[in-house]
């Protein structure tokens, strides 16, 4: 405003020094007083208008000028305005967030522990009832009741097919007769005991002890002890012990210091040891000078070396001759 002020005055001491000489010389006998008052006036009038107008245009620049920065700086005000409630409000979300979180957290924790009281409980309980359920607990059942209902039949089918099994030993011997004989030995060492039946598709050397049947389809050789029946393609028996029938679809051998407590079967038989027992083969029989036999002997022919003692009846029912037949037909004639 004062640079204004002072353009004013020095424009206003120009017109006034300049104008003036101008004016009075143009004025055609106009009385220099009164033109150079209204030239004075008139110049004032319009250097004060032009002065007002520069001023009114400046001061409409200088109202612009501070009415833009006062917008700006408005602007910025309401900016930051703007933007501090932004970081307030993500700050209040952030800690709300923490809140929810922290409040979820305890939730949880609660929820757990619950749970976990909830568990103990239903076990204690579970405890309660099987400890009750033991102490009122009736007398052992049988195995039969014990099973499932839906079982019983199942088991009772399974059992007799057991029986039936185990009476029906006509199949499972055919069955084991039918296989192929082997030429494999097993063999029973001294000092090993089986209690059991024992088969088997080769031959077995027997030093041990077996209690229960012996079944070969080879050769058994036996120079331990038996306490059950023995059933063999051939039987050789030295220094052994056999209590039970002693069956052979060839020839069975007796040697000395055996023991047979039973009966002997066979196509043949050669006898040095002792039998308590008859004997049934149907092709010879040789006693010989150590044998000791105490019960009939049933075979084609016998021979019976000296120093044989034999208790008991001696017949010849398969030999080709049959002496009742032989007699009757001399009767007849």
């Amino acid at each position: 405003m004062g640079f204004f002020s002072e353009l004013k005055s020095d424009l206003s001491q120009a017109v006034n020094t300049l104008m003036p000489d101008d004016k009075l010389e143009g004025a055609n006998g106009l009385d220099k007083d009164k033109a150079a008052e209204e030239t004075v006036k008139v110049s004032e009038v319009d250097i004060d208008s032009m002065l007002n107008r520069l001023d009114d245009i400046k001061l409409d620049d200088i109202t612009n000028e501070e009415t833009n920065t006062e917008e700006e700086a408005a602007s910025e005000v309401i900016t930051e305005e703007v933007v501090t409630p932004e970081e307030e409000n993500t700050v209040n979300e952030s800690e709300s967030s923490f809140a929810e979180a922290s409040e979820e957290k305890e939730e949880a924790e609660t929820s757990v522990s619950n749970e976990i009281e909830e568990l103990t409980e239903d076990l204690e309980e579970k405890i309660e009832e099987e400890t009750q359920a033991e102490v009122e607990q009736e007398e052992p059942r049988s195995a039969l009741e014990a099973i499932n209902n839906e079982h019983i039949d199942e088991y009772i089918a399974k059992s007799n097919e057991t029986d039936k099994s185990n009476n029906d030993g006509g199949n499972e011997t055919m069955d084991f007769e039918q296989q192929t004989p082997t030429d494999e030995t097993a063999n029973i060492t001294e000092g090993m005991v089986i209690s059991g039946d024992l088969q088997t598709t080769g031959s077995l050397d027997l030093v041990g002890k077996i209690i229960g049947n012996v079944k070969a389809l080879g050769k058994l050789n036996v120079t331990g002890e038996i306490q059950g029946d023995s059933d063999a393609a051939e039987i050789y028996a030295e220094s052994a012990r056999i209590t039970g029938e002693v069956r052979s679809k060839g020839s069975v051998k007796v040697g000395q210091s055996t023991v047979i407590v039973g009966n002997i079967f066979g196509s043949s038989a050669v006898i040095a040891g002792a039998v308590k027992g008859d004997i049934d083969v149907h092709g010879p029989v040789v006693l010989d000078t150590t044998a000791i036999v105490m019960g009939n002997i049933k075979s084609q022919s016998v021979q019976i070396n000296n120093g044989a003692v034999i208790e008991g009846m001696c017949s010849q029912a398969y030999a080709d001759v049959n002496p009742s037949e032989f007699f009757e037909g001399l009767k007849n004639k």
